[in-house]
Order: C-alpha cells, then structure tokens, then sequence
C-alpha cells in the first residue's frame, strides 16, 4: 500500500466526528500467540470496526504493563518475534487496511536498533504513530527529530499525575493524538471506571486541541461509552481483548468469533 494511501489521524478523528462517533481502537501485541493467528486477530478488528489499530512490538520487560500484557509478550517473543519481525507483521496489515497503526513499544528496541533506523522502518511499513511507554518528554529530543525526518508522528501519555504545566508542555511535543491513561497503575482489565479517569479526561482537554485516547483500564462497552461521553475522542482496549486470546489458545475460530463479538459492541459504544 502506497504511504499516500494511508489513512492519517486527523482524516480518521474527522471522519468518526462527521459521523458523531468517537474513535475505536483495539491494541494487540504483534506475533501473539503466532504471527499467523495475529494477524487473523488484526483483520478481526478491522471487519468489527476498529477506526484505528494500536499493536506492540514484545519486550521482555514492560514496566508499564500488568500480567495480561506481560503474558502476550512472552508468547509472541516465544513465537519467534523480533523487531524486524514486527515491521514485517505491519506491512502484512498494510495489505489489508488503510486505518491508522500506532506502536506501543519500549525506548530499548528503539536504542538497539537505532532511533533513525527504527523511524524509517516504521514510516516505510506503514506506521503512522510511535509512542515508547517509558520514554519521559525531557528526554525526547533524538526521538521527536527522527519523528519529524520521517514522518512518523510521536505520541506521549498523560497521567492524573501530570502538572498542568506538564500537560503544557506534552502537548507542544504530541502530534496525531494524545494518550489518556485512564487509571492509576500498570495496564490490564478494570472492573470499574473511576470517577477520577473522568476528570483527568475534561482536565486535559481544558488544555490541547489534540485528539485524546484513553487507554488502561478500558475493558467494557459501558467504559468506552463514559470516556467519549466525558470528551474523549478515542478509546483503546488493549487488556480486555487479550484476554480472549489467552482464553482461547486451543481453539482459534472460537477466539476469532469472540473477539469480533467482543469489538461489535466497543464500536457500538463509541456513537452517541
């Protein structure tokens, strides 16, 4: 698929407000439980209405993450995953669908590969967005300098404990949208929303224009509605999903089925 073709952020967020819905968008790690099967999971998504994906490259130790993550790391990197192999697991999607990709990875991959390297790989697969999950604003400059050379946009994350004058200052470097961690603590499945996710939510849109996702924690149809409600224009579900694939390891279609059920209604939670 020709870079032209691909489908940026801005275009996306337009094209779900035109509608008056908010953005759905669904996280997998590449290679997880095989490359095959993952890329199933992708088109999943896409033929149950995801708006926009979300995939992470597998790292040994992602801090930010909870066990669920942690478990679709270990199986995609037992599967044979690599950097090189994640770029490749982006072209195949390229293949199919023209919706924005984002990547969630760890600044380590980055740095091992080369942060110029690393850039150019995802602009030339098809990658529209990197976030690095533990990469702080202070010490971004060679990754927001390759972000601009290549064209790939460079996403940060806002937490309830960021300053005013931090989300300031995040929002001057943030391009394409920025991420909303809905909870205090590391990723995964949350029975409730907190009424605290709501508020951070009308804080920081008091100050950007950005388009803002809300991740961590998002794990019902119910939460995804209350976070578009509050002013969010997107929502990324990421734990949730993976566990129906940790659930369904022995019998694929059931997992496909599932989780394409499973998107329907996050999709449907997304209209107003």
């Amino acid at each position: 698929m020709n870079t032209k073709e691909v489908e940026s952020y801005q275009e996306m967020f337009a094209r779900v407000k035109s509608k008056n819905e908010g953005a759905f968008i669904p996280f997998i790690v590449a290679g997880d439980p095989d490359f095959d099967t993952s890329l199933e999971i992708v088109k999943t998504f896409v033929e149950n209405g995801a708006d926009a994906l979300e995939i992470g490259f597998a790292f040994s130790d992602p801090v930010a993450d909870g066990p669920t993550v942690q478990d679709s790391d270990l199986r995609a990197l037992k599967s044979g995953m690599t950097t090189k192999r994640g770029f490749e697991f982006v072209k195949k999607i390229r293949e199919f669908t023209s919706i924005p990709i984002g990547l969630l990875v760890y600044y380590n991959l980055i740095y091992k590969m080369g942060v110029d390297q690393f850039y150019e790989a995802a602009f030339e697969s098809g990658v529209n967005a990197i976030l690095a999950a533990d990469l702080p604003p202070e010490e971004s400059d060679d990754a927001i300098r390759a972000s601009k050379e290549y064209g790939v946009q460079q996403i940060f994350m806002a937490a309830q404990t960021t300053s005013n004058e931090r989300l300031e200052k995040i929002s001057k470097l943030c391009d394409g949208f920025l991420y909303v961690v809905a909870v205090m603590g590391v990723t995964g499945a949350r029975g409730n929303l907190q009424t605290s996710s709501v508020d951070l939510i009308k804080r920081v849109r008091s100050h950007t224009d950005l388009p803002l996702s809300v991740g961590f924690g998002i794990s019902k149809p119910e939460h995804v509605a209350s976070v578009i409600s509050a002013g969010a224009d997107g929502a990324i579900v990421a734990s949730a999903i993976l566990d129906l694939v940790t659930e369904n390891l022995e019998n694929k279609k059931k997992m496909l089925d599932e989780i394409g059920s499973f998107c329907c209604d996050l999709k449907e939670a997304t209209r107003k």
